[in-house]
């Protein structure tokens, strides 16, 4: 049996406002993180990732449902021991200095002093601010603040990340740096749930994701199974002319020539190895075949354009 780090089952979160109206933020949400798996949490604005979050680390408790965190009930304070978390919109004291700044969080996490004093200098180095370790953090961009609080998340090597926009405000070579550190930790065995706005990251960072819309999970998996156009694919392949064309056309597939290859639209795999085997009778030497992909925006988007109205009597909320 697959061991999960993070578990939550039915989870569901409900506010009640006043005039008896009833605040759905989060309804009957299954998800699954295991370790050394970086995860993906996406949706629009009050689809409920950051509620989500919150249940997970116990600042707010659900309505119904439960949530582990590496075997421990959520509502255990012991759960979060071993986890680290990277806020959306963190801020430092501006007087403290990035080295300060790390110390603080270390100690807080119970950490003794020999060791913070060898565990600082090579976060700081990991996320690119051993230049700028005795420096203020008033002083720091952006995204150099975001590095810190990544550090930060980091310091007491814990076992389960929670990160929200984690390169938000990051260049592109920062947000390449920070994937690259995400994909080390993971490797290392740490659980990664991170949400974030910028999908392009997310598709190069996660190996699955779960979109969230209204509080309800619309879809989940891995991301070159929900970007995966079904049964259309990418031929190149010479000679390759419209007699061609017409001769798959004739045998029942949607053929349009683009940029010199051919997308073919066909009903299943053994359709297409028909069309491939008609097209190397004809004396046509195949390049490539490659099913082809949406981006995860596209998939994002198609998931969330649906009517977001809520039901009569309730609301939906982050």
């Amino acid at each position: 049996m697959e061991k999960y780090a993070i578990v939550a089952t039915g989870l569901k979160k409900v506010y009640r406002a006043l005039g008896g109206r009833s605040i759905t933020a989060v309804d009957g949400l299954d998800l699954t993180v295991g370790a050394g798996e970086i995860f993906g949490l996406l949706g629009p604005n009050g689809a409920g990732k950051t509620t989500t979050v919150k249940m997970l680390l116990g600042l707010t408790h659900p309505t119904a449902g439960t949530a582990e965190i590496l075997g421990i009930p959520v509502d255990r304070p012991e759960s979060r021991r071993k986890v680290g978390y990277l806020p959306e919109g963190h801020r430092f004291p501006g007087y403290l200095t990035a080295r300060q700044t790390l110390s603080i969080f270390a100690r807080m996490s119970g950490m003794d002093a020999a060791r913070i004093k060898s565990r600082i200098p090579l976060l700081l180095d990991q996320v690119r601010l051993s230049d700028w370790a005795d420096v203020r953090v008033k002083k720091f961009s952006k995204g150099m603040t975001q590095r810190l609080g990544l550090a930060a998340a980091l310091v007491h090597d814990p076992e389960v990340l929670l990160l929200d926009e984690p390169t938000d405000g990051v260049d592109p070579v920062g947000r390449r740096e920070i994937r690259d550190l995400l994909h080390a930790e993971a490797a290392r065995g740490k659980a990664i749930l991170l949400n974030s706005h910028l999908l392009s990251e997310i598709e190069l960072t996660c190996d699955r994701v779960a979109v969230l819309r209204r509080g309800i999970l619309v879809a989940h998996g891995r991301i070159e199974d929900l970007t995966r156009k079904e049964s259309q694919y990418k031929l190149m392949a010479a000679p390759l002319d419209q007699a061609h064309v017409s001769a798959m056309q004739a045998l029942g597939a949607t053929v349009a020539l683009q940029n010199g290859h051919a997308v073919l639209s066909v009903r299943d795999l053994a359709h297409l190895n028909q069309l491939i085997d008609r097209l190397r009778a004809d004396g046509v030497l195949v390049s490539e075949l490659s099913p082809l992909r949406s981006t995860l925006e596209d998939v994002f988007v198609d998931l969330v354009r649906a009517d977001d109205s809520p039901a009569p009597g309730t609301e939906k909320v982050s």
